[in-house]
């Protein structure tokens, strides 16, 4: 993992500036590429920041990511976090990136060309089709989970995503393929802020995953259920035809 945050040079996928060192702050004009190396949100453009690379260091680290396996991630900004997963995964392990603003794909695009493994889409990677992951990594805040996310996942797959209302704190969340079509395992790994993931956003559950949330942060999660599976007395969350329980993931 240090490896690859080594290789990968962050002030490259800055661009000149200005840079934007918290979400609604103002411009700083940066010539020194040290300030890419900080452990801050610098923004890609007003309102879209890169993210903490302390908090996608852990995020990466917990889809124990091999290499040679298929990435898929959502939410690829300029690309620096798909270079990190791509070099994990290495030449063998293809990875498709989406980004729904075309001038940041098209941005993506141009810096991944180092790793010629990784195909960038302009488009917000909600849907897609016949495509398949061993690890699909989101880096959007999402209230209504896509059932293609999930659907495709291979054995053993992992899906991390950011479970956040609207503009407000929500959590990461890991969850794993148990070779069961209806039942994943799942836990939060940390706290976490997100611009929203569009095509996603669901003002219906909004509230009631804020309150869900204020309750205990996520803690309690222990599986991810989807139909067949109905809500029980065990549902810390219920979202469309997804559902987040407290009981361990178990197939029938």
């Amino acid at each position: 993992m240090q490896g690859a945050f080594e290789r990968v040079p962050r002030h490259e996928f800055l661009g000149p500036g200005p840079v934007f060192f918290t979400e609604h702050g103002a411009g700083v004009e940066a010539d020194d590429p040290a300030i890419a190396y900080q452990d801050v949100a610098l923004g890609l453009t007003k309102g879209v920041p890169t993210g903490l690379p302390s908090l996608h260091a852990r995020c990466i680290a917990a889809c124990a990511l091999r290499p040679g396996e298929r990435v898929i991630h959502v939410g690829a900004g300029t690309g620096y976090y798909t270079a990190i997963l791509a070099e994990l995964v290495g030449e063998r392990g293809p990875v498709l990136a989406f980004e729904v603003d075309r001038g940041l794909a098209q941005r993506a695009q141009k810096n991944l060309s180092p790793w010629p493994w990784v195909r960038t889409e302009a488009s917000s990677g909600v849907t897609f089709e016949k495509a398949s992951a061993d690890v699909i990594y989101v880096s959007a805040g999402v209230e209504e989970l896509p059932p293609g996310w999930l659907h495709a996942l291979g054995s053993r797959g992992r899906l991390v995503f950011p479970l956040v209302p609207g503009g407000e704190e929500g959590v990461m969340v890991l969850v794993r393929s148990i070779d069961s079509p209806a039942i994943f395992s799942a836990k939060v790994i940390c706290r976490a802020r997100f611009v929203p993931c569009i095509g996603t956003e669901n003002e219906r559950v909004r509230t009631r995953l804020s309150e869900a949330l204020r309750r205990d942060g996520g803690e309690s999660i222990r599986s991810l259920r989807i139909e067949p599976e109905v809500p029980d007395d065990s549902a810390w969350f219920a979202g469309g035809a997804w559902w987040f329980s407290t009981r361990l993931a178990a197939k029938r």
